[in-house]
């Protein structure tokens, strides 16, 4: 008569298979192409219909600055106080405003050197999705969203590096850019 295994040792080896798949997934899954953020834009023509027509193409005032580089990147423009996300084909998938800090980056490439899920700001603000590119004046850049979507309070003559986000943007920052890719900062 053949033992039986008892219902733990079941369990067990079910559940142990079963992390085994999720792991082989996740690494498969890294590995793969990242996906781009998209942002949706309502057209300018109006409708009868009681849904929004919607276009993903950016307004020719958005559009990507000249000099800005070539493949997947990150655009920030000093000037126009606005990030674009640039796909592998130099396309921007996405563009939208920012509140930059009182120090700004020079004008050049630079990586993301350390993503931070989230912590508290210099400025005692909560803040997430925080990507940090380089140093200036002493002071770390990055991009950010406060916690409660909020925009910055006013810097009182603190020496600020953070580039604040609506939220939404810096979720879809924090989605598009990994550690090492690329940001350019233009004029």
């Amino acid at each position: 008569m053949a033992a039986r295994l008892p219902s733990w040792a079941w369990v067990t080896g079910l559940t142990t298979g079963a992390t085994a798949v999720v792991v082989a997934l996740a690494v498969q899954a890294d590995a793969g192409p990242h996906p781009t953020a998209a942002v949706a834009r309502p057209s300018t023509s109006a409708s009868a219909s009681p849904h929004a027509t919607l276009t993903p193409e950016a307004p020719a005032e958005d559009a990507l600055p000249d000099g800005s580089g070539e493949g997947r990147r990150i655009v920030y423009s000093l000037g126009e106080k606005r990030v674009w996300l640039v796909d592998a084909t130099g396309r921007a998938t996405r563009t939208f405003t920012v509140w930059p800090g009182t120090v700004s980056p020079q004008p050049g490439r630079y990586s993301v050197t350390l993503r931070t899920q989230s912590l508290k700001g210099s400025d005692g603000v909560e803040i997430e999705h925080v990507m940090y590119f380089t140093k200036a004046d002493g002071v770390n850049i990055a991009f950010s969203n406060a916690l409660d979507g909020a925009s910055p309070p006013p810097a009182n003559g603190q020496k600020l590096g953070g580039i604040r986000l609506h939220k939404e943007d810096g979720a879809a920052l924090w989605a598009f850019g990994d550690q090492g890719t690329r940001v350019a900062v233009v004029k």
